[in-house]
């Protein structure tokens, strides 16, 4: 790549007017002029100390799309002299912010490729209490906050490593990505549909174990990030749906009521609540793990400002609402418990949404409005008909009628809106995580475009959702990386990376996924 240095007034007062630096290699120029280069006059001086203030510089992301073409398009110099530099020309000087997001910009897609830093976190030590959910995110979820974006990232890649440590690891062994948390114990669910020992001779994919790994719990355990957040957070991490029985409780969508019950009519999914509930032949029941857990940690840091956060996908953010509810009366002076939950189904009925309410947990649903997942269980959900009959006779009969009804509240993403995604994404990609979170890290607002600054990196997406990606973009990604070897062993080592992309073993690497591209031309 070259560099082509600004041109100082002293320069020019000294030296004759030339198009690039006489340091570039690809300008002709006579042997007069070879010669009188040679010598370590005062411009030769001067090209030296521009070239080294442009190099030691940071730019700011932002002004990506304003160099010019003979100006490297890294956004710090740390990593200019790392494999993870593209040898790309960037984008002309004229184009626009707009321009920059589209995925035919050659800059925005190399910094998306090569930068897998996270955005920065501030500090929030003074207004923890409100991203935390306090006021139930009144106020920052449209317009989405800066801060509040970056605790919910956090918590989606806290998810990404549970998945990671089922899939990948026979001993469930987790890798987190944010290394200020630490495992303290792992989760298992236990399934109470009986399967015959017979199933697996038929049908060999079809796991007869009853129970299973589904989550672990973590604490903030550094004292840097404890003051940055103004507390020790404990979370209890969930990840969705994996095995056969799992989804055989999923779609035992009868409600059953809530116990201990006190009669207040709380119903929840008869699926949800058996794999919540029922222990193992040698394990504990999640409820059972989950609390015994949380009150270990609450006496060892006793005296300690606390917090709890549930977090989980799918499956996992229907029984996050169950670990919430149950936390929320298991000991006094409970600190403050959250849930943020990605592509959630509804858990039980109005009852249940108000026993939720009232014991003062806070829950933060982010809502896919194109992911199916979201609108079950039940044919008629209550709070999509109530609508219909507000205010008349039919309202007052809906009061008689149990159905599910979504718990807190809702951060409504748009896949439509990704300029990466295509439109017509399948639903298997409007439910995946790691599109949740791209999405998140692009919300703005209601209605407002993509955010044309957004920081996190696009590989794991291109490996999880290649096919649904714009062909525009995956053809310039593979040229991207296919041009430059280094550009493909970064997103290797990004992909096969513990603590950058925890699903090093259960998803292809990048360039497999390029090779099955050009494969398939």
């Amino acid at each position: 790549m070259r560099v082509c240095p600004s041109i100082s007034p002293l320069q020019t007062a000294i030296a004759p007017p030339h198009k690039c630096s006489p340091l570039n290699p690809s300008v002709q120029i006579n042997a007069s002029k070879q010669q009188h280069q040679n010598t370590p006059n005062l411009t030769t001086k001067i090209h030296l100390s521009n070239l080294d203030r442009l190099l030691q510089k940071p730019i700011p992301p932002s002004d990506l799309t304003k160099q010019t073409s003979c100006r490297p398009s890294s956004s710090t110099n740390r990593r200019l002299a790392t494999p993870l530099s593209l040898s790309l020309h960037s984008s002309p000087a004229d184009k626009n912010q707009t321009e920059a997001m589209s995925p035919r910009s050659f800059t925005h897609l190399q910094r998306l490729l090569s930068d897998p830093e996270p955005s920065p976190r501030g500090n929030i030590s003074q207004d923890w209490r409100k991203y935390h959910g306090c006021d139930n995110w009144v106020g920052l979820l449209d317009p989405l906050i800066p801060h509040l974006r970056r605790e919910i990232l956090r918590y989606g890649d806290l998810v990404h490593a549970a998945y990671n440590a089922y899939y990948s690891h026979p001993s469930n062994q987790v890798f987190l990505a944010d290394p200020s948390y630490r495992v303290t114990s792992s989760l298992f669910a236990t399934s109470s549909v009986q399967v015959p020992q017979w199933i697996s001779s038929v049908a060999p994919w079809v796991s007869t174990q009853r129970s299973s790994w589904i989550g672990y719990v973590a604490v903030c355990d550094d004292d840097r990030e404890i003051r940055r957040m103004g507390r020790r957070d404990i979370t209890i991490v969930l990840r969705g749906t994996a095995t056969c029985l799992e989804w055989a409780e999923n779609f035992r969508a009868g409600l059953v009521p809530v116990e201990p019950s006190e009669n207040d009519g709380a119903k929840v999914e008869c699926g949800f609540w058996s794999l919540y509930k029922t222990p193992g032949d040698k394990l504990k029941s999640l409820s059972s793990s989950v609390v015994t857990e949380v009150r270990r940690l609450m006496n060892k840091y006793k005296g300690e400002e606390l917090s709890i956060t549930v977090t989980g996908h799918s499956l996992g953010a229907a029984l996050s609402v169950l670990v919430a509810d149950e936390l929320s009366t298991c000991t006094q002076d409970m600190p403050p418990i959250s849930v943020f939950s990605f592509g959630g189904p509804r858990v039980g009925n109005r009852a249940f949404v108000k026993r939720v309410e009232s014991r003062g947990v806070k829950v933060l649903r982010v809502v896919n409005v194109h992911d199916m997942v979201t609108r079950v269980p039940g044919l008629l959900p209550r709070e999509d008909i109530q609508q219909w009959f507000e205010g008349g006779w039919q309202e007052r009969l809906l009061e008689k009628v149990d159905g599910y009804v979504h718990v807190g509240r809702e951060l409504r993403v748009d896949s439509r809106m990704s300029p990466v995604l295509r439109p017509d994404a399948d639903p298997a990609c409007c439910h995946d995580l790691e599109a949740y979170l791209h999405l998140v890290d692009g919300f703005m607002a209601a209605n407002c475009p993509f955010r044309d600054n957004a920081k996190r990196s696009l590989i794991r997406l291109l490996n999880h959702q290649g096919g649904n990606m714009k062909q525009v973009f995956v053809s310039k990604a593979r040229a991207v990386q296919l041009d430059d070897p280094s550009a493909s062993k970064a997103a290797i080592d990004e992909a096969n990376s513990c603590t950058a992309c925890p699903d090093k073993l259960t998803r292809p690497s990048p360039l497999f996924l390029h090779q099955r591209l050009i494969e398939s031309k």
